[in-house]
């Protein structure tokens, strides 16, 4: 058992680490009022901001494009897989295409916040988007082509949201929950490969 004066040292020593941490800067109310009330026009940009707005929004059209290709793979999917299997295939690939219709809002409205015109252009849409529009020739390839596509976005989603960091913290949470989803959707592919590939190998086996 430590003896009581060490107690009291540690109880020193940690409380000393405590005070001598930089505290992060704070306004005061004041001056929060004053700023706000300054260049309106640059909405939720400001003067806290740290990120760079124009290359945010770049990056950011970037991102929408890629979540626009994945409603349309993901829609082309949902209507034209087929098979003896493919109906519960069909509702996973429709669900996702909902979802990423979800994710392509969201990147949308956060683009107009920060004072930019989403591009919803299709001129250039795959050349912006960092997935491929694939069609597949079958079930299984469809699951293969959604399940690269998926691994592309979770690496470039980590990647965007090491850089935002704490500079833009509203761009960087909003790439977390889309992260989190696009996370679940790679499982789900996985899982769908798995079971389909086993399936088209056991009816190969019995041919």
């Amino acid at each position: 058992m430590r003896e009581p004066r060490q107690m009291e040292d540690h109880v020193s020593d940690r409380s000393a680490s405590s005070e001598s941490r930089p505290k992060p800067f704070l306004s005061d109310v004041q001056t929060l009022r004053e700023r706000a009330r300054q260049h309106l026009s640059q909405g939720a940009v400001t003067p806290s901001y740290r990120g760079e707005v124009g290359k945010t929004i770049e990056i950011l059209q970037s991102v929408l494009a890629t979540e626009i290709v994945c409603v349309l793979r993901y829609t082309m999917h949902a209507v034209t897989a087929s098979g003896i299997s493919s109906e519960g295939v069909k509702a996973e690939f429709a669900q996702h295409a909902k979802e990423e219709q979800q994710h392509m809002q969201s990147v949308a409205e956060r683009i107009n916040q920060l004072g930019g015109k989403p591009n919803f252009d299709p001129e250039g849409l795959a050349t912006r988007s960092a997935s491929q529009y694939a069609e597949g020739e079958n079930l299984v390839d469809m699951i293969k082509e959604n399940l690269i596509a998926e691994r592309i976005a979770v690496e470039h989603y980590r990647e965007l949201i090491r850089y935002f960091g704490d500079d833009d913290p509203g761009t960087r949470v909003m790439l977390e929950g889309i992260l989190t989803t696009e996370e679940e959707h790679a499982n789900d592919m996985q899982d769908l490969l798995d079971a389909h590939q086993g399936e088209t190998a056991r009816s190969h086996g019995r041919g």
